[in-house]
């Protein structure tokens, strides 16, 4: 957290004046939060990718508004499907000292023995939402899939008391599955089917 992000308040926007701050290497963005109005703000595109590749996305960032220097996270991402490029990004000014909700990408480990008798695996969420002072944000929560079996799944009821964070997400929030090759397909089938 040792890189500081200079950013620079900037007026409400017009499009044509936000399309002009892209093409000059700016990103939108609003900061909001602990002892602050909402402010909108422009941030430098380069200088907020190298802090993301250091802190990670999760990370706490410290940002210098007018002088004062504010902790932040990041709270919502606008991407262009079309390229990758950020459009806009929500940052929360935050109080170190109190426990905040962030979602944290989950990170399967381990070889699963289902996998290695021709499971597939499906994982149909990729993050939990836990509670946690913002200093211990973990960039991934790591989830071993090493004895899933096929027809076997893990839910955060099963991890719920091998974190050391207060997890939100309910009990039946999937993870991960390893399901049977045909079950698998027959799923696939029925999903395309329900979306024609």
């Amino acid at each position: 957290m040792s890189t500081v992000l200079s950013v620079k308040k900037r007026e409400a926007g017009h499009r044509s004046t936000l399309t002009q701050l892209r093409k000059g290497g700016a990103i939108p963005a609003v900061i909001y939060g602990y002892n602050l109005d909402s402010t909108p703000i422009s941030i430098s595109a380069n200088e907020f990718r190298k802090s993301v590749q250091k802190n990670g996305q999760n990370g706490v960032f410290l940002m210098e508004l007018d002088g004062k220097k504010v902790n932040v996270v990041v709270s919502e991402i606008q991407q262009c499907s079309m390229k990758d490029e950020v459009n806009h990004i929500d940052f929360l000014a935050i109080n170190m000292s109190e426990a905040i909700e962030s979602e944290v990408p989950i990170k399967l480990v381990g070889e699963s023995v289902g996998i290695s008798l021709g499971g597939i695996l499906m994982q149909p969420n990729l993050d939990v939402k836990i509670k946690v002072k913002p200093a211990n944000i973990p960039e991934a929560i790591e989830v071993d899939i090493t004895e899933l079996k096929i027809g076997e799944t893990i839910t955060v009821a099963d991890i719920r008391d091998t974190i050391d964070f207060e997890i939100i997400s309910e009990d039946d929030h999937t993870l991960v599955t390893i399901m049977a090759p045909v079950a698998a397909v027959e799923e696939t089938a029925d999903i395309a089917q329900e979306q024609e």
